[in-house]
């Protein structure tokens, strides 16, 4: 069924009408209106500063729950075409995650030279008790609006530093790092995870390839190598088969994958003779982080 939004003339408003809307506040509507507004203010969006503060959990920024009556005098009365002029607010009690606000308006003045309407503003939690108050004026619409209420797009908040994927890191917190054979890292992406690897204390790497490519990635990424040992092959092949040597050898702990295709580094892997088979099955463990999905 398709819904319609619809205004209310100034010639249909009356004094004493009225109209609301209600809504449960959620951490993902604070979350996207400090990233809307800018305002990080750690009592709304730091849950462990929130606990030391004034109201000892995190509160909704006022102008969010303020926002509502917007939507009210935009979308019910006296709807669309009106122009919001003025408002005063008067921030009563904190708004915090789980609250139910139903924001009401009602029209207390007319001016019919002017087509102006004031409005009282009363915001109310689940409990009955006022949490914002205020008036608002606003130039109300002359001709009657009817549209079909668009339906907005879902918003979906990624966190930059990946949760998850840190959450992994962290496991292994305290942990010695380990010698890894880097197979190959002549791209920008393969050398800057294996020195991401290494600055996050999980890895001590040994990268080996051509080491002229090597150094030229990171000159022009400005990596620092300082203190990196470096094995020079000819070609991706050669690396990977010196990184499997390494590992027969016990003087690797582990293989990383560079800029180098899965078949041809595990080609010297499975190799029978000079490789890394034992009677057990070869298997691996994938971690994947996808927020966008």
């Amino acid at each position: 069924m398709i819904e319609y939004i619809e205004n209310r003339t100034f010639d249909e408003i009356e004094i004493g009408d009225t109209a609301n809307i209600s809504h449960t506040l959620t951490t993902k509507d604070i979350q996207i209106f400090a990233i809307i507004s800018g305002d990080v203010n750690p009592a709304h969006v730091d849950a462990e500063y929130a606990k030391s503060d004034l109201f000892h959990k995190v509160i909704s920024h006022g102008m969010l729950t303020g926002a509502m009556f917007s939507t009210v005098l935009g979308t019910e009365l006296p709807g669309p075409g009106t122009i919001y002029l003025e408002q005063a607010f008067r921030f009563v009690r904190p708004v915090t995650i789980g609250d139910r606000i139903t924001a009401q308006v009602t029209v207390i003045s007319k001016d019919d030279k002017k087509k102006h309407i004031q409005l009282n503003c009363v915001g109310t939690n689940q409990a009955g008790k006022e949490v914002i108050t205020g008036t608002a004026t606003v130039i109300a619409p002359t001709e009657k609006v009817r549209r079909k209420r668009i339906i907005l797009p879902e918003v979906k908040l990624i966190q930059k530093e990946c949760p998850k994927h840190h959450q992994i890191i962290c496991m292994a917190e305290g942990l010695a790092p380990i010698k890894t054979a880097v197979v190959h890292p002549v791209d920008k992406l393969s050398l800057e995870g294996a020195l991401a690897a290494k600055d996050a204390k999980l890895i001590i790497p040994i990268l080996i390839g051509p080491e002229d490519r090597i150094r030229a990635v990171a000159e022009q990424e400005n990596f620092d190598l300082s203190g990196i040992e470096i094995i020079s092959t000819q070609h991706s092949h050669a690396a990977a088969e010196r990184a499997v040597e390494l590992a027969r050898q016990g003087k690797v702990d582990a293989i990383m994958k560079g800029c180098i295709h899965t078949d041809e580094l595990l080609h010297p892997a499975l190799d029978k003779e000079h490789g890394l088979r034992t009677e057990r099955r070869f298997s691996h463990v994938s971690a994947v982080d996808t927020p966008a999905y």
